[in-house]
């Protein structure tokens, strides 16, 4: 049955690799572990789900076996997801400043390639999947449009600063097409190793691991955007969204800066 779920998927969803590979596990795993799909085993995996991980995570797992479900016609048995709390405050985002420090030292130590790395997340809000799929003629054209779910168009722009810096860079290395971030081998990086050499430079420059990894720099652009340009319209769709509401967490503060004004304004 997995086989002929993944051809269903395959031939009728819109879905990424990692989605697909993840849709698969998940039946797989509940098979392993519960047997046959009834209510009694769907509660008690949802139940399983709820107490050992995130409402995003426990979301995802049952979006996959509702897929499922709909696949071997027991619509019935679908299971609700659980309820997402809004957050009024965004946790772990780099600071612009942290963020210009580890670009800028990550250039004066001679690790340009892991610089332009920060740098293109940072000024462009790709996502780690969309950074690894930027090529030196998307670079020369100043943008890269991909594809996404439904066949919809995203382009990611490249500032002007950072095309002409980067093309110098480029140039340097002697890399005039192809993947512009490659390991020595010529291969492309992958989002684990970037997010693992991400944290080693946090610890190496004392900035704090949590808040450097490849998602937080789509979040510093999304801030930074929202200061200097008040167009929320815009930015989401810069940033790929679906939905405004998807992008109005930006309007908020983060955490600390939350912290900041309240020990700022509060002396009663």
């Amino acid at each position: 049955m997995i086989y002929e779920f993944e051809k269903f998927l395959s031939g009728n969803c819109c879905l990424s690799k990692s989605t697909l590979k993840s849709y698969l596990w998940t039946v797989d795993y509940f098979y392993k572990n519960y047997g046959e799909f009834s209510s009694s085993s769907l509660l008690a995996y949802k139940g399983y789900l709820v107490e050992h991980f995130k409402p995003q995570t426990v979301n995802l797992r049952l979006q996959a076996i509702n897929r499922y479900l709909d696949f071997a016609g027991r619509a019935d048995l679908k299971l609700r997801l659980v309820k997402l709390q809004n957050k009024t405050f965004i946790e772990n985002v780099i600071s612009d400043a942290d963020y210009r420090y580890l670009k800028s030292q990550l250039m004066v130590d001679g690790h340009a390639d892991w610089a332009f790395v920060v740098w293109f997340l940072g000024a462009t809000g790709a996502r780690i999947s969309e950074l690894l799929q930027i090529k030196v003629e998307h670079v020369v054209d100043g943008h890269v449009d991909l594809y996404g779910k439904g066949g919809k168009l995203r382009r990611i722009y490249i500032s002007s600063t950072l095309k002409r810096e980067a093309l110098e860079w480029l140039s340097a290395k002697g890399k005039s097409s192809g993947y512009i971030f490659t390991n020595r081998s010529g291969a492309r990086l992958t989002p684990r190793g970037v997010a693992h050499q991400l944290k080693f430079f946090a610890v190496r420059y004392g900035i704090n691991p949590e808040v450097v990894y490849p998602h937080s720099f789509r979040h510093l652009f999304a801030k930074n955007f929202l200061d200097r340009y008040n167009d929320i319209s815009l930015l989401a769709d810069l940033m790929g969204h679906e939905s405004l509401e998807t992008t109005r967490i930006y309007l908020r503060r983060t955490a600390s800066e939350q912290r900041a004004v309240v020990d700022k304004v509060i002396d009663w």
